[in-house]
């Protein structure tokens, strides 16, 4: 199978810092399947979770004291130091400067104007994500914020996105999608929601949350809480688009799991 290719300003990698690098290793292998590929001292210990021997996401051992456990989204830059330097215009912040990383890619770590933090990734030889909208694979992710037209400005402004309203079936919400401008509205990858909206969610913050595409959520909900993990966010269906719930993993970093209703 072809791996999956990106245009500029699309999710291209996720990582996950945790307070224990085993112990997370082994709930996702258990609730999706991955694989591990430790990494050396040279990459301070990150590892890559993989699926099928297909790069799913990153993981690094990080200290609660220094920053709680989460998931980060990476969006695809061929220029991190330019992209950075339209984050610093547009009102956001520099978490970490842009560095290379051997010859894998170059990264930077930012913040937007209310505080969400966000990874740019500018590949070399390792391109992002290996596998992708695959059972136990990244699906789509979403940004909570405080101002859902101020950060579609600073995300159109920093990564040329655009927006498209969608609305939900038997609901007056609009959901508001964001794809690359290079591309449609088809290219969808993800989604901005008024914090308000989800009040488990609005108690984290400002934050980016990834979801994975699973076969059935009741049964991965089941299986997170066997795990240790547990249930953030009862499961809905929502009409027209799938089945959904939001977990924790037993260190605390939320992400969401979902049964897409298959595209038309």
């Amino acid at each position: 199978m072809t791996s999956p290719t990106f245009p500029e300003g699309a999710p291209d990698w996720i990582d996950l810092g945790t307070p224990d690098l085993d112990g997370a290793a082994a709930f996702y292998r258990e609730l999706f399947g991955w694989g591990l590929v430790p990494g050396g001292p040279e990459v301070g210990g990150y590892g890559m979770f993989t699926l099928d021997d297909r790069y799913a996401g990153g993981v690094m051992e990080v200290s609660e004291d220094v920053a709680p456990s989460a998931w980060s989204v990476f969006f695809r830059s061929s220029d991190v130091d330019a992209t950075a330097g339209a984050v610093t215009r547009a009102g956001g912040r520099t978490a970490f400067e842009p560095m290379d990383v051997l010859d894998h890619g170059r990264m930077g770590g930012f913040t937007d104007p209310a505080g969400a933090y966000f990874g740019l990734w500018q590949p070399k030889e390792h391109p992002g994500f290996g596998v992708v909208q695959e059972p136990g694979s990244f699906l789509w992710a979403e940004l909570y914020t405080p101002d859902v037209p101020a950060a579609a400005a600073f995300f159109g402004s920093v990564l040329d996105w655009r927006t498209d309203e969608m609305k939900v079936e038997g609901t007056d919400y609009a959901y508001t999608t964001v794809h690359p401008a290079s591309a449609g509205p088809e290219a969808s990858f993800g989604g901005l929601v008024r914090m308000g909206d989800v009040p488990s969610e609005a108690a984290l913050g400002p934050h980016w949350l990834v979801y994975f595409h699973v076969a059935d959520v009741g049964a991965v909900v089941s299986e997170a809480r066997r795990l240790g993990g547990s249930e953030t966010l009862a499961a809905m269906e929502v009409p027209g688009v799938g089945t959904m719930a939001n977990v924790a993993d037993p260190y605390g970093a939320v992400f969401a799991v979902m049964t897409p209703e298959p595209r038309q």
